[in-house]
């Protein structure tokens, strides 16, 4: 006798709403998600059930025989899933973690989910990177997290969903002495020579030490020695006060004693970020968070990319697979 079969109520939720709008752009916006993923979800569910549920043209979508008579069964058990999380998902807070105090995009979109969500409680933690943060998400310790994703190992991914919400501007921190300090953008090649923090030895933070190295490569300029580790913002002020490092960080740093904040040009480097959750997690306080993202990204345009921005190739493909 076969195995039964184990449904993702993601897939399910992705079926039925292309199922209701018969048009893919529609569907993906409906659910704040990028069009390819929800294309490769519903050809997962597909594949699960070893049936074919639309028929795809260039000029419509239809549902098919098996995908019409699924389409009640599947809304009856998102309904039911619902119902579950009215009772007790509700209950429970989302522990929300920022990374750091102070760091924008984060913040703003769970200020904006707890506008959309005002019955819930999503509760903000300080992980410092996404790296670090991986772990506890894997391990229920906290529900949801921000940074770059194309940063973690794939054993964390592999475990880990994730919504883009920004391409953010990256910055140098520079001590306001220092000779860059009052240029109003400083262009990478200026930088040729300097040394810059970028988190070097920090297990927690090895996503942002990876993008520092890609970025500086080839442009002759070096990631700052590993330094102690500074817990929270006093330590970490009066650790650079010290070394007088330059710091590679995003135009939303926050404000340091005696330094400036300049973005960079010529190229424009960009932080990818995205909103990761554990796989399976179903709360409230996610669908407020996603929803508070989407809108925040399409109204700012968070996920234009300026025709100058830079990215790794990588991050590109892991944040847009192909279909």
């Amino acid at each position: 006798m076969p195995a039964p079969v184990s449904i993702d109520p993601r897939l399910l939720r992705a079926y039925v709403t292309v199922a209701e709008e018969l048009h893919f752009t529609r569907a993906a916006a409906r659910l704040y998600v990028a069009q390819q993923a929800l294309s490769r979800d519903v050809r997962r569910l597909e594949r699960e059930l070893g049936a074919e549920l639309f028929v795809r043209t260039t000029r419509q979508v239809a549902l098919t025989a098996d995908g019409a008579r699924l389409l009640p069964y599947a809304r009856r058990v998102l309904a039911a899933q619902d119902d579950l999380l009215a009772a007790v998902g509700q209950a429970r807070p989302l522990l929300v973690d920022l990374n750091s105090p102070g760091l924008g995009t984060g913040r703003r979109v769970l200020h904006r989910a707890r506008e959309l969500a005002p019955d819930g409680e999503l509760m903000a933690r300080y992980e410092s990177g996404l790296t670090g943060a991986a772990a506890e998400l894997l391990a229920g310790r906290i529900d949801a997290s921000f940074g770059r994703f194309a940063g973690l190992d794939p054993a964390l991914r592999a475990g880990l969903e994730q919504q883009p919400v920004r391409y953010e501007p990256m910055a140098v921190v520079l001590p306001d002495d220092h000779p860059l300090a009052s240029w109003e953008a400083v262009p990478l090649a200026a930088l040729a020579g300097e040394s810059l923090y970028a988190g070097a030895g920090n297990p927690r933070t090895a996503e942002w030490t990876d993008l520092a190295q890609r970025l500086f490569e080839g442009r002759d300029i070096r990631i700052a020695s590993p330094l102690p580790l500074a817990v929270g913002n006093e330590e970490f002020e009066r650790i650079m006060a010290k070394t007088r490092n330059p710091i590679l960080a995003v135009v939303d740093f926050p404000a340091m004693p005696r330094t400036v904040v300049r973005p960079l040009v010529d190229p424009v480097p960009l932080s990818p970020v995205s909103l990761v959750w554990r796989k399976g997690l179903a709360h409230p306080g996610i669908d407020a968070l996603r929803r508070a993202a989407a809108d925040i990204a399409a109204a700012e345009g968070w996920l234009r990319r300026p025709a100058e921005g830079w990215i790794p190739a990588a991050d590109q493909e892991v944040m847009y697979p192909h279909n």
